[in-house]
Parts: structure tokens; sequence; C-alpha cells
């Protein structure tokens, strides 16, 4: 609500109107800084169902369930959260901080890291469609068991960190950007992290309620995930031709 000042001197009667355009600027600042959470959060759900994330998260749904106490299945999963957020906030961090010693990272980061978007978005949505693929050999075995409690925590910081071309596009080339875009050191990794991490999360739930139903809702979100992950596919194709076009090649 806007209020006007009335100041009476002299017989004058002065009335003093509020900047809208300092309001205006203030509303559309808050308006980015939220739109930008969501963005986060959307990159973070778009990581979940990419390949190598899909398969950590597969494997920490699949520990999370042989806890038989019900009850600890939902603080399991969001432990896993939080170690997923912890490892993104980390490095957010310390790529943030180099950033700000150095001007011409920096630079580049604001300015010219858009001329590379376009080609990695294509590539990331290649891999989310299958037209790429990559295999990785992860058959070691490692006893997590001695960590108690905490190795829902471990499980989640360390899939965090085993980046995968399309995760490591959206975290690298998009995620980063926007933070210092908005200088969200913090918040927008949290939200990300939220998002990788939405389907442990949402099973998690589910399994803390009941384990026939978690069955039912496993095998239908594993029929939806593959048109979730074909639409979001095909998006991230057409705007990483769309920059392409734009500003890699300046064809517009």
């Amino acid at each position: 609500m806007f209020l006007n000042i009335i100041c009476v001197s002299d017989g004058q009667t002065y009335v003093s109107v509020p900047s809208l355009g300092c309001d205006f600027g203030f509303r559309r600042g808050i308006m980015e800084y939220f739109y930008g959470l969501f963005l986060a959060l959307s990159l973070g759900l778009m990581t979940s169902i990419s390949p190598c994330p899909l398969a950590t998260n597969i494997a920490a749904i699949s520990y999370i369930s042989k806890n038989l106490n019900t009850k600890s299945v939902f603080i399991s999963g969001l432990l896993y959260t939080i170690g997923r957020m912890s490892a993104y906030v980390l490095v957010s961090f310390i790529i943030l901080f180099g950033v700000s010693n150095n001007v011409t990272l920096s630079n580049f980061l604001q300015e010219k890291i858009i001329v590379y978007i376009g080609p990695v978005l294509i590539i990331a949505g290649g891999f989310l469609l299958d037209f790429l693929t990559l295999n990785f050999g992860m058959n070691s075995k490692i006893n997590f068991k001695k960590f108690g409690i905490m190795t829902e925590f471990i499980f989640g910081f360390l899939f965090a960190l085993s980046f995968c071309p399309v995760s490591a596009a959206l975290f690298f080339l998009n995620l980063i950007p926007l933070c210092i875009k908005n200088n969200s050191i913090i918040a927008y990794p949290l939200f990300y992290g939220i998002g990788t991490a939405i389907p442990v999360l949402i099973f998690s739930i589910v399994l803390s309620y009941s384990t026939k139903l978690l069955s039912k809702v496993f095998n239908k979100i594993t029929i939806i995930e593959k048109y979730i992950r074909k639409v979001f596919g095909a998006v991230l194709i057409i705007t990483g031709i769309y920059l392409t076009v734009v500003y890699t090649f300046e064809l517009l």
C-alpha cells in the first residue's frame, strides 16, 4: 500500500508520492530470486531422472527399503537428501569463492558461458533420450554399515559428487551461473539438492506408511519416468538448439 506524506509549511501543502520505480525494482528483484529458486529445484529434478543420478537414487531406495523399522525410513531418506544438499553447497561454495577472487573467470561465467550452454544441453538431452550412452563399471563393494545412522548421509554426499555428463552440464553450466547472477551461494544449491533427492524422499515417505503401497507407486513411477525423461530430453535439445543458433553461431 502506498502512502502520501502531506507536509504543511507557510500555508502551503506539499504532497510527497513514494517512488514507484524503486518499489517495482524491489519487487522485481524478489520475483527473480524466487523464480531462481524454482529453476534450481527444476534443474535438480531434471538431474534426478538423468541416467547416473537415477541409478544412484534407485540404489539408495533399495538400501533404505531394507530397513525393517518403518519409522526410521523417513529419517534415512531425509539424511540422504541432506547429504546431497551438503555436497552441492560445498562444491558451489568452493567454485563461487574461487570465482569471486578471479575477475577473468567471473566475467567468463557471466558473459561467455552462454556460448557453450547450447551445445552442452543438446548433448545432455541426447543422453536423456538414450541417443547417447555411457557405461561405467561400478562393481566395487564398500561396507558402509559401520557408519551407522550416518550411512544414508554419506550415500547422499558421495552420490551427489558422482557427476555424469548430464548432471555435470545441469550443475556447472546452469546452476552455477544462476547462483552467480542472483548472488546465491547456499539457497540455490540447497533447492537443487532437494530436487535431485525428490524421488528418494517420496519413496521414503510412502515406505514409512506401507511397503505394499511402495511397490505399486514404484511400478507406476517407473512407467511415468520414461515419459518424463523423454519430455525433459526434448526440452533440453530444443533449448540447446535455440541457444546454439542465437548465442553460439549468432545467426539470429
